[in-house]
């Protein structure tokens, strides 16, 4: 199941009437009534948002229909925001855990890698991301992404992944299109856009099926026992 990126307050009130009003009137109604599903901030940059991608072929429709597949569905709360930086991530991510999340992804530091961030200007930013998100116990996964070979900083990149992970004790995919880096080159650009830097639909559909069993895995977190 996936919701419209942040929907006002007020719709989301109303749907809430509506349905306990349903649950009065019809008999036995509050006995079969299903446990709220758990709710998933997905908050990330562009990769998130699905840029250039039709609505219900970007990573968060993709991922919520991979989820119901796998009986597992969730409501995801899509906080991509294109073009999106460890910094903007930093200043905007209060807000977004107001609209109640029960667990979060974290996918955020490919604008950082290209615009060339220094390395520990985008550990802190995302230090505090993760502090925020992971409070009072809520699960978080941490998605990382890979630098270019000629990047001066990509040993410094591939070690601040895991060593979030491990300060922070959360889950990790240290690399969103590792599944690509099996296929040969002509294979491999089928599952980019023209621009050789977003997913296509068929790359999307690609790396979520190794990125959906980690969600299975974060989702677990949340139950009991």
């Amino acid at each position: 199941m996936m919701r419209n990126r942040f929907p006002p307050r007020p719709a989301i009130s109303r749907r809430i009437l509506i349905g306990t009003a349903l649950a009065t009137l019809l008999p036995g109604a509050a006995s079969v009534a299903k446990a709220p599903l758990p709710r998933l901030l997905v908050f990330g940059d562009s990769l998130t948002a699905g840029f250039g991608l039709p609505e219900s072929e970007g990573l968060v429709p993709v991922l919520s229909h991979w989820l119901a597949r796998h009986d597992r569905p969730a409501t995801l709360l899509n906080a991509g925001l294109s073009g999106d930086t460890t910094y903007g991530g930093r200043v905007r991510i209060g807000w977004a855990l107001r609209q109640g999340a029960d667990a979060v992804i974290v996918q955020l530091g490919g604008n950082d890698i290209f615009s060339r961030i220094p390395v520990p200007r985008a550990e802190a930013n995302l230090d505090a991301i993760l502090s925020r998100a992971g409070r009072n116990g809520r699960p978080v996964l941490l998605v990382g992404i890979r630098t270019p070979p000629d990047h001066p900083a990509r040993a410094e990149w591939a070690a601040l992944w895991p060593r979030l992970a491990q300060r922070h004790d959360c889950l990790l995919m240290a690399d969103l299109y590792g599944s690509f880096g099996a296929a040969n080159a002509r294979n491999r650009a089928r599952f980019l856009q023209p621009d050789g830097a977003h997913p296509s639909p068929e790359g999307v559909r690609r790396f979520t099926e190794d990125l959906g069993p980690r969600v299975v895995q974060l989702l677990d977190m949340l139950r009991p026992g």
